[in-house]
């Protein structure tokens, strides 16, 4: 690769051929102030539209100011970025995009996480020079993500996201001149779209445009109330990533202080959604082993390969787009929902607790996981399995607003039974991790022997899509592991076609997986951190004694003295549910 050599305020820099200023300089510890331009080189993400000019420099014989995020660098070029004309230029062009934004930064919900807001206190604008008119757009709610259109700023980073990387295309540039805008087509409700929540929008989203509809008012009311019992269930991927909005780095398991502050928050009982992961993968991979076996004695309308169901966006994504294939995906419910249904139907029977006075709340890594807990197929007699979810961010606020201090927490164990899980639970967290979980287990089911090696390498990594072959006794499987929704559409049409096939494909609609969900603390485009939340999760499986799902005896006591066998009529009734075609809709 030729190494390109350029000063950039009078420091030598080397960068390769191809490398735009922007990058350059960050490279070399030279920041450059930037709004619209993000990119994650590991997922194929970049928006350089170029439309803020916030980060334009001067450069060396050139007659005009040149935007750094697209200019690409050249051999003895000599760039300046903190010249007076670019300062001014980039202060008025601030200046002029807060004239045309409110002023509510006080309540709303990017505040303290806008990098608009941050940009204006850099800059230090204490007043508007500029005056005019303002464009006023409704706000609009749904279950899962509030929009806030008056507040674009045209930067086009979710416009991309939707429709590069996700392949759904809900969000597009409507309108002309002063109107234009980033919006919907006709102004829908992202619920009367085929918006799958995935919520990536808002993980790339600078400003307060878009952002997680926010249940921490409603929890604090629940509890509060002495006739609520409130329960928790917690995520994988949230262990792993809470802790740097506390200043941790990135992948550091937080569990034992995760519990003991959510104690001290007032939940009457801390349980781990993990527990509900190794029900899941005792679920699904009895429905795989099912599947094979009956390929292989040659019967008929065998549906492969079989569809991972934990991720509600995927699930949606698939309802919305390719509603023929609902019988390829897994009927088993997520860990979310397995958990909500277990401690409404066995937990409350333990306690002596009505159902509708127990309140089960999540922490999720995911802005999906709030849709799908409102699903109408997840609850009895009007009351939901999972009342409700709130993310990694809203967590993390609630306990400042507290004043707890996640660090200073002493360590402790999540309650028991709903508390135990193996290492196969915590991967699910991570792209790859849900396939690898349910194949440990399946193994042993086919071989009837014990798996010596429980790591599938195969099946790990940040590639978008992830093939492997593995045989169990003769029997051939062939797998993939895919995230993001826009891969996985590509995989599907080369499944249709004939070009592919597979046994099994795990899916996650977040780059990544759940460890890079929307719902996690911004990582503003640095996927390094997606990576070490990914290898926490696996630190967490090596540390685990037992890392296979059919090891939890809490699980397997759940059988024995409720269920029976898994995939019976009392599993589907509780732990499995249905899809719907929801292609026409609208």
């Amino acid at each position: 690769m030729k190494m390109i050599r350029l000063r950039i305020d009078g420091k030598l820099v080397v960068a390769p051929e191809g490398t735009t200023i922007l990058n350059a300089a960050l490279k070399a510890g030279i920041y450059i102030p930037h709004l619209c331009y993000m990119e994650m080189k590991e997922v194929g993400y970049k928006n350089d539209c170029a439309s803020c000019r916030i980060c334009v420099v001067q450069v060396k014989g050139m007659s005009r100011l040149v935007p750094s995020c697209t200019t690409p660098i050249k051999e003895k070029m000599e760039v300046i970025t903190n010249s007076p004309e670019v300062m001014h230029k980039r202060r008025v062009v601030l200046e002029l995009m807060l004239s045309d934004h409110p002023k509510d930064c006080l309540i709303c919900g990017k505040n303290g996480e806008c990098e608009l807001q941050k940009l204006a206190i850099s800059f230090g604008i204490r007043e508007m020079r500029f005056e005019g008119k303002e464009g006023r757009y409704d706000k609009q709610y749904s279950i899962a993500i509030t929009r806030d259109t008056t507040k674009c700023i045209m930067c086009r980073r979710c416009e991309t996201m939707c429709e590069n990387i996700q392949g759904c295309g809900i969000l597009t540039g409507v309108d002309r001149g002063f109107n234009v805008i980033v919006n919907t087509a006709f102004n829908r409700n992202l619920l009367e779209t085929d918006c799958t929540f995935c919520g990536q929008c808002v993980a790339v989203c600078p400003v307060g445009a878009l952002y997680e509809t926010d249940n921490t008012f409603r929890l604090v009311e629940d509890l509060m109330n002495p006739n609520k019992k409130v329960i928790v269930q917690v995520a994988p991927a949230v262990r792993v990533a809470i802790g740097e909005l506390f200043g941790v780095e990135p992948g550091i398991d937080m569990t034992p202080k995760l519990v003991t502050a959510l104690r001290k928050l007032g939940f009457d009982a801390v349980f781990d959604t993990n527990f509900a992961a190794d029900v899941t993968i005792i679920e699904e991979a009895t429905e795989l082993k099912e599947r094979v076996l009956s390929k292989l004695k040659g019967e008929k309308g065998v549906k492969l390969p079989l569809f991972t169901s934990c991720c509600p966006a995927w699930i949606r994504f698939v309802e919305l787009n390719y509603p023929e294939l609902r019988d390829n995906l897994s009927s088993t419910k997520s860990p979310q929902q397995i958990f909500g249904a277990i401690s409404k139907e066995f937990w409350t029977r333990e306690k002596e607790i009505e159902r509708k006075d127990l309140i089960c709340v999540s922490i999720m890594p995911c802005t999906a996981k709030k849709y799908e807990a409102s699903r109408e197929e997840f609850a009895i007699d009007g009351i939901p399995d999972v009342d409700y979810s709130i993310t990694t961010r809203e967590l993390g606020r609630l306990f400042k607003q507290y004043n707890i201090d996640l660090l200073e927490m002493q360590d402790e164990e999540f309650d028991s039974p709903l508390g135990e899980s193996t290492g196969a639970a915590d991967i699910f967290g991570r792209t790859g991790g849900v396939l690898e979980a349910a194949i440990r287990t399946l193994y042993e089911w086919l071989s009837d022997g014990k798996l010596e090696d429980l790591d599938y390498v195969n099946l790990r990594g940040f590639q978008e899509v992830r093939v492997a072959e593995i045989e169990v006794t003769g029997i051939k499987l062939r797998v993939a592991v895919v995230h993001g929704l826009g891969a996985a559409r590509k995989l599907i049409e080369d499944i249709k076609s004939g070009k592919e096939y597979f046994d099994a494909i795990e899916v996650m609609a977040c780059k990544g997986g759940c460890v890079g969900g929307s719902g996690q603390p911004y990582h503003h485009g640095n996927f390094e951190i997606v990576k070490k939340r990914a290898e926490g999760l696996q630190d967490i499986d090596y540390r685990k004694e037992l890392r296979e799902s059919n090891e939890n005896e809490s699980v397997m006591k759940l059988y024995d003295r409720y269920i029976g066998e898994a995939n019976n009529e009392v599993a589907h009734r509780l732990l499995h549910t249905h899809y719907f075609d929801r292609k026409n809709h609208k």
